[in-house]
């Protein structure tokens, strides 16, 4: 796949898989993440949902924080859902100004799906929430996107967007799309 991006999904734990085909249906090559090597050459990162407690460790098992941290830094495009959102917030890799609050809708048995208005989309992005954290606390330069009752649940900060929900278990592609548009504008201006 000559000229495609080539992106990192970690692949720690949780649901790396449904992202990686995704994303090699919208052209992109992948990478699955599992150690500080397998982000050389990157030009994009996702941060899959699972479990952020598990994932917190296996980074820190892996030598993971910094080498994640500095390709963050570095301008790549960011795309994280549910857990990502969780260890892309300030307590966690602390690589984005938001606080998250986990299992904020409560817990498995109050997983839910609903309908979400996006201000660059014209359609509704069908949004999948299972054990998801809301969005408690964010800085001055995030913008959210989206909300449920009142919490944000989706936001972006430079290039790096997060949600908290599933969008590769639904089949939304538009946001991986969007992920996808940036990570190859930002391959042409470096090119």
């Amino acid at each position: 796949m000559s000229g495609a991006p080539v992106v990192g999904v970690l692949a720690l734990q949780g649901g790396f898989d449904a992202h990686a085909r995704m994303l090699r249906d919208l052209g992109a090559g992948v990478r699955e993440v599992r150690t500080p090597a397998d982000l050389d050459g990157l030009d994009g990162l996702v941060l899959p949902g699972g479990e952020s407690t598990t994932m917190t460790l296996g980074i820190a098992r892996e030598g993971l924080a910094e080498p994640l941290a500095a390709l963050v830094r570095s301008g790549a495009p960011v795309l994280g859902t549910c857990a990502g959102l969780i260890m892309l917030d300030r307590d966690h890799l602390g690589l984005m100004d938001i606080a998250a609050r986990r299992n904020a809708f409560g817990r498995q048995l109050h997983s839910f799906e609903t309908d979400l208005d996006f201000p660059d989309l014209d359609e509704p992005v069908h949004a999948v929430f299972i054990r998801a954290p809301w969005i408690e606390d964010h800085g001055p330069d995030v913008a959210i996107l989206a909300s449920v009752d009142g919490h944000p649940v989706a936001a972006r900060e430079g290039d790096i967007t997060v949600v908290a929900f599933h969008p590769e278990l639904s089949g939304e592609h538009r946001l991986h799309a969007q992920f996808l548009d940036r990570v190859r504008a930002r391959v042409s201006a470096a090119g």
